[in-house]
């Protein structure tokens, strides 16, 4: 159900009146038909969380398409004329660069790139709110971006680190695949964090994009000898708040 400003709302004339991509308008219908209650204060909050939803499928798709490499954090890398490596294999925001361009620039320029998956959700998350954010707002609420999974977030993302039980599981949600028989000597495989692209596909940094059945087969390589544990989706996910997403959107515009 989707209630705005305090009303059940009513989609057939929302789609008629929008040009919806089969994405937003997927979305769309999953929260309508939902038994959980999506409820937003404007018209603007909803079309903002499905636009934002979308860009985040896309930014997923785009980091698939690149040369970014998978690697532990021991052996990470990064473009120094953007990022300074830390000592934890994280990247931090060089000194007189502009966070836009450096979040773009892992987006161009892939192979100078490697990490693990949680560090590429949150890159997939900055892109997905750059390509909605004018710059100018974008680097005034990111000055400082530093990338090592979710250890130093930035409070306005900060909830895409925190995975819970949904009522439903849409794209552009983060989802988690738990291997708890991993094998000892290859712990970076004991999950896979996803990006939740719809129609039952999944990206996750490392493995590519395909079903839960192809993420799943892919962790269960990595188990102990003769475990019949198998990896497993994890009935919860991660998201960010869209709605305070859309309300600093909306107060930049009006500024």
């Amino acid at each position: 159900m989707i209630i705005v400003s305090s009303n059940a709302f009513k989609i057939d004339p929302f789609i008629n009146e929008y040009k919806l991509n089969d994405i937003e308008r997927d979305i769309l219908i999953n929260m309508n038909s939902s038994q959980g209650r999506y409820e937003y204060n404007s018209l603007n909050q909803l079309q903002f969380e499905l636009r934002l939803r979308n860009n985040i499928v896309v930014a997923a798709k785009n980091l698939n398409a690149g040369d970014m490499s998978f690697s532990t954090f021991r052996k990470s890398k990064c473009n120094p004329n953007y990022w300074d490596r830390t000592e934890e294999g994280g990247f931090i925001l060089k000194k007189g660069v502009t966070p836009s361009d450096a979040i773009r620039d892992i987006f161009i320029n892939g192979s100078k790139y490697a990490n693990e998956c949680a560090t590429a959700m949150v890159i997939i998350y900055y892109q997905a709110l750059l390509s909605i954010y004018a710059d100018t707002l974008f680097n005034k609420l990111f000055p400082i971006i530093q990338l090592m999974n979710w250890h130093y977030i930035n409070s306005p993302l900060e909830e895409i680190g925190y995975i819970i039980k949904r009522a439903d599981y849409l794209p552009g949600d983060r989802q988690y695949f738990s291997n708890p028989d991993v094998d000892p000597t290859t712990p970076e495989w004991q999950g896979e964090n996803v990006i939740n692209l719809g129609n039952e596909l999944y990206f996750g940094h490392g493995i590519g994009i395909g079903k839960a059945s192809l993420i799943i087969d892919e962790l269960n390589d990595y188990r102990i000898k003769k475990s019949k544990t198998s990896a497993y989706l994890l009935d919860s996910a991660g998201r960010p708040d869209f709605k305070n997403l859309s309300d600093i959107y909306d107060e930049f515009k009006i500024q």
